[in-house]
């Protein structure tokens, strides 16, 4: 900043002259104000008081003219008339004009008013009528209006004494405010003076500090030479100016040679420089900057010897006489960047070892679990051999330790995808009330054991039919509850349900408790609770942490409140989606059965598994084909029709995925029939890449009877089925071993009975409408597919079918195959007497 002239103490007497100017012209602007504000109240009030005054002068006027109609033989009503309208006009005026609203709130003026409106009203009658009228009412509009003499003379003296006194009470207002005005513009330029005199005493500082800011700019010209980042400053046209030592460390110059050339032939390297010129640019040109006051970023710098680096830049724009400057504040970052890329391998290498281990646990999945299928499995077929009671108990305990080990695999395979993020929730309709029951039911006896009691019920209006994934709930409660009952001995348990926005499940007990340590860790895997009651109760210590993370994944909280000796409260809150109840079907707990022997190609290269998938099927009445890998599927499916393909997954040659793909890319006779995995995979991603194949299904193992069977029985008819003895004969057998040789005798009499009546009424001349015909042979396609009967079955179907389509044509060919069809189905089944 420049230094003050010696003169400035003249500057003090100019402000004083302009003080006394000020305040000279401000007095007499203010006298020049009070002069006319004080007219101009005046005239307002005149005006005022003038209407008051000739309220009461039309009023008189009125009276005479009313006195003079009285006396005269000839009246002028015309002007009566004329004389009472301008009276009652200025009433009106009185009444509702503005400027008298604060008249109208005292008493002595509002209440003639009131008054004089009343005599008006009661006159305006009069003097709307007629002439006859008013002059034979003229006496009486004279006493009305003496009676009303006297308000209008109070209420002209009341709003005159009222402006009176208000015109001396803004004047006297108005002169206090213009004192006031002139004391405070009096105080201004006193002020004004008071601010003067701080000038100088402020131009005397800024001298000081101008002295003390060289001496700041010298110690900061100090450390930016001694900073250990690098200080590099350029003019507008990107000259360097300063580089300070740091800098001169960074890049390998000397200031010598930096100063003086532009930052782009100096620290920028080569194949950078056309961008970095375009990019400040256009950056010095934009109103909204990327670049300049940013704060830092990272870019490549060049060194002397030309070796390009990472570095950390923060550019600065500052104004200057000398017009614009850029300081760069840089700083190589070549050890932190190489210590990222370390950290970037590290978790690399992390991520590898996390997918090692999940594709360990994947191989030791189906390592485990193929033998423990050949275990399991043989097991089932153990039980149909009808063993002892000793041998019955002792498969119970194998089967039993099966499945436990098999549980045990199961959480360990969720909790890999729950951490990998790849848990799939399958919401079904579900009833709550009896999920609850039977978790209850099967936690029973062990409650009853150790002497405790067990109950749930619903608190509140009940939420009983919902859209959930039901295993992932049962797993959860069946923990909650089953730990409850481990760890409560003598004493009881209370399973609450409460529906509202979320479902509320609280479990709680009068069991050990837990102290605070437990309870923080609780929900952690391995975690089984105190070691005294640890060895007593068993388990993993898997339940609660596999728990939690599925509620997680169901979008809700779980939480535990303890202390020892005093039980535990489980809280599991999650979303639900109400649903009405589902309508029941007629049958559905029927066991599984099909009517109809399948064709099955079962693909295995393991032998045990092969024996127990065979001997599940043929036990239901299926026929099996085997191939040991997955070329002879490859060549079995070309060559030869199933109605279904059980596909391994992992064999030598061509494994299950392989051939599969090659099937349905092929155009062999099983290029369309389903197909299903069999597996000891179970990890989600892998079980969605073989749907993707091409399978239509994933069975894992361990197989179950039910499970296989429900795969066969929901097979649609195979497309070109063909009935064959053999079939036909199956489907007698069994329906003889359940219904006896008798009953089934008399099931085919009735059935042929049917049957013929059924082609009767078809070939009969009288045409049939096709919903008649659509419902005659609907019934009998149904029994022929007991029989075994395909052919018979599928010519039946074909007639349902035409005659839903209201095709004609197609009725009359399914119709006139009919009987030749019904004449081979005869020679399948057996003569009478022969049941």
């Amino acid at each position: 900043m420049k230094q003050k002239s010696p003169r400035s103490g003249s500057s003090l007497w100019i402000w004083a002259v302009l003080g006394v100017i000020g305040a000279a012209v401000i007095a007499v602007t203010s006298a020049n104000v009070v002069r006319d504000l004080r007219l101009l109240n005046s005239a307002r009030s005149d005006n005022v008081q003038w209407t008051l005054s000739q309220a009461e002068v039309e009023f008189l006027e009125y009276r005479l003219d009313l006195e003079r109609a009285i006396h005269s033989p000839d009246p002028d009503l015309k002007s009566l008339r004329r004389e009472f309208d301008i009276f009652y006009s200025r009433m009106e005026t009185l009444r509702v004009a503005s400027i008298y609203a604060p008249l109208r709130k005292l008493a002595g003026f509002s209440l003639p008013l009131a008054e004089l409106q009343v005599f008006l009203f009661d006159s305006v009658d009069f003097l709307d009528a007629d002439d006859e009228t008013l002059i034979a009412a003229l006496p009486d509009l004279l006493v009305l209006a003496e009676n009303a003499e006297t308000r209008a003379r109070t209420l002209s003296n009341s709003g005159l004494s009222f402006f009176a006194d208000a015109s001396d009470r803004m004047r006297e207002k108005v002169a206090l405010t213009l004192m006031q005005m002139a004391a405070s513009v009096a105080f201004l330029i006193v002020v004004l003076l008071i601010l003067a005199l701080y000038q100088g005493r402020l131009n005397r500082q800024n001298i000081r500090r101008r002295k003390e800011a060289i001496e700041a700019s010298e110690r900061m010209n100090v450390v930016i030479s001694t900073a250990l980042d690098g200080v590099i400053v350029a003019d507008e046209r990107w000259r360097i100016v300063e580089f300070n030592a740091a800098a001169q460390q960074i890049f390998g110059y000397s200031a010598a040679q930096a100063i003086g050339k532009t930052v782009s032939q100096l620290i920028v390297p080569d194949h950078l420089v056309a961008d970095y010129e375009g990019n400040m640019r256009r950056d010095v040109a934009a109103t909204e900057k990327q670049i300049i006051g940013k704060g830092r970023i990272k870019l490549e710098a060049k060194r002397a010897d030309g070796s390009v680096f990472p570095v950390e830049v923060s550019l600065q724009a500052a104004t200057t006489e000398g017009g614009e400057v850029y300081i760069a504040f840089l700083r190589d970052i070549s050890h932190r960047v190489r210590a990222e890329a370390e950290l970037v391998a590290a978790l690399d290498r992390a991520l590898a070892g996390e997918k090692a281990k999940t594709d360990f646990l994947a191989t030791m999945s189906h390592e485990i679990r193929t033998p423990l299928n050949g275990l399991l499995g043989n097991l089932s077929l153990l039980e149909d051999t009808q063993p002892t009671e000793q041998q019955n108990r002792y498969i119970k305990n194998m089967e039993i330790s099966g499945k436990l080990l098999m549980s045990h695999i199961s959480d360990v395979l969720d909790i890999t995808k729950y951490d990998a993020g790849k848990l799939t929730l399958r919401p079904v309709d579900m009833n709550l009330s009896t999920l609850l029951q039977d978790i209850v039911d099967n936690q029973s006896g062990a409650a009853v054991a150790r002497n405790t009691v067990l109950n749930w019920a619903w608190a509140g209006t009940p939420v009983e039919w919902i859209r959930a994934d039901r295993d992932h709930i049962q797993h959860v409660l069946m923990n909650v509850i089953g730990n409850a009952v481990k760890f409560t001995h003598g004493g009881k348990i209370n399973v609450t349900l409460q529906a509202g926005d979320d479902l509320e499940i609280v479990v709680r007990d009068t069991g050990i408790g837990m102290d605070a340590a437990l309870q923080a860790r609780i929900f952690d895997d391995f975690v089984t609770g105190d070691s005294s009651y640890g060895r007593d109760v068993g388990g993993t210590g898997l339940g609660l942490g596999l728990a939690k993370r599925y509620i997680n994944a169901l979008g809700g909280t779980i939480s535990v409140e303890s202390a020892p000796g005093a039980g535990s409260v489980f809280r599991i809150r999650f979303p639900i989606k109400p649903i009405a109840p589902p309508t029941k079907t007629k049958g559905h707990d029927a066991p599984i059965q099909d009517a109809i022997s399948r064709s099955v190609l079962l693909v295995e290269d393991n032998e045990i598994n092969r024996v127990v998938a065979r001997e599940m099927l043929r036990a239901a009445g299926h026929t099996v084909v085997e191939a040991h890998n997955g070329r002879e599927a490859v060549t079995l499916a070309q060559n030869q029709a199933f109605d279904l393909i059980l596909m391994d997954i992992s064999m030598p040659v061509l494994d299950g995925r392989s051939a599969t793909r090659e099937i349905r890319a092929g155009q062999g006779l099983c290029a369309q029939v389903p197909i299903v995995a069999l597996t000891a995979n179970a990890m989600a991603e892998e079980q969605e890449a073989y749907l993707a194949d091409g399978m239509n299904d994933v069975l894992t193992k361990p197989l179950s009877r039910a499970a296989l069977l429900r795969v066969v029985s929901t097979l649609e008819a195979p497309q070109n089925p063909v009935a064959t003895p053999a079939a036909t004969t199956s489907a007698l057998d069994d329906l003889r071993d359940m219904l006896g040789a008798k009953a089934l005798q008399q099931l085919l009499v009735r059935f042929k009975n049917d049957i013929e009546q059924t082609i009767t009424v078809l070939t009969a001349e009288t045409a049939q409408s096709p919903v008649e015909m659509e419902s005659l042979v609907h019934k009998g396609a149904g029994s022929a597919a007991y029989f075994g009967l395909v052919d018979l079955r599928q010519a039946l179907l074909a007639i349902e079918t035409a005659a839903k389509n209201q095709d004609h044509a197609a009725i009359q060919a399914a119709i006139a195959a009919l009987p030749q069809v019904w004449d081979a189905a005869l020679q399948m089944l057996p003569a009478e007497g022969d049941g």
